[in-house]
């Protein structure tokens, strides 16, 4: 089978953040910034969590407002010193270039053409994209009734509401040989609270049989890491169209390197045909 991109990568949120001294893990982005390169397309959350902690440092206390104008805020805040600090960890030979996406772009077929055309060039000028959903601007309730909107013409409608769902969606899009989703545990657990039931791998002889043990493992997911996010049985429904597709998936931590993951050194729920 054939592949346009080699990788698309999306890291979440909560590992991004170093806990214990309540700010962004520089050395975690430094270490996977480093192993970035052109034929990789990188997916990053952590936009609005590092403009309310970047916000706190400065002022002292937390934005107060609704929840969405809290978050427009803060996200705004946090794009900026999300992406300087890939540009200060990533190799100088290589350009980096942000992509802010919307539901809209993957449900209008020419703005999918648009966006797919300018992924894929971006290897060739030597160039690595960065994306994020556009929190700033794209309100609940506009992208509800917008979401509503689309359902009337058609079944099939991406909602982008995780960017666990917009990785999986632009490794449908240009094809990816591998989906890396790098979170805050080691993979997908039949115990949440026992590391040592981590699931390996989930395969079969074929996509309908990977499929359906996908969903079955499914059953094993309950909580996320934080308040607003879908857990792990999301993150297993949004990677089934990826799987489709003939993508390989790796479910994985964010404290080993993207090498050692994709040369199996490191432990990670790894989903595909056997």
């Amino acid at each position: 089978m054939k592949f346009d991109v080699e990788l698309v990568g999306k890291i979440g949120s909560m590992a991004l953040i170093d806990k214990e001294s309540n700010m962004l893990d520089y050395t975690l982005i430094a270490r996977l910034s480093s192993e970035l390169k052109p034929g990789y397309i990188w997916v990053t959350s952590g936009a609005a969590e590092t403009g309310r902690l970047d916000y706190i440092k400065r002022n002292g206390k937390e934005l107060k407002g609704t929840v969405e104008d809290v978050k427009t805020d803060y996200a705004a805040q946090g794009q900026s010193i999300l992406m300087s600090t890939y540009r200060q960890y990533v190799d100088a030979k290589y350009s980096i270039r942000q992509v802010l996406v919307e539901h809209q772009h993957f449900n209008d077929e020419q703005k999918r053409e648009h966006l797919k055309a300018m992924l894929l060039r971006c290897k060739e000028q030597n160039a690595i994209p960065i994306i994020n959903y556009n929190d700033a601007i794209s309100t609940e309730e506009s992208r509800r009734f917008e979401i509503q909107s689309l359902r009337k013409k058609s079944k099939k409608v991406v909602e982008c509401v995780d960017n666990d769902e917009t990785a999986s969606q632009i490794a449908c899009l240009v094809k990816a040989e591998t989906l890396l989703i790098l979170t805050s545990a080691q993979g997908i657990y039949r115990d949440s609270k026992n590391p040592d039931t981590l699931i390996s791998e989930i395969s079969g002889k074929d996509t309908e049989e990977v499929l359906q043990n996908i969903t079955e493992c499914e059953n094993y997911c309950n909580g996320a890491s934080r308040a607003g996010a879908n857990g792990a049985k999301a993150k297993l429904e949004y990677v089934k169209e990826a799987v489709k597709n003939g993508t390989k998936v790796i479910i994985a931590s964010a404290k080993y390197s993207i090498k050692d993951i994709l040369s199996g050194k490191a432990k990670a729920t790894r989903i595909g045909v056997r």
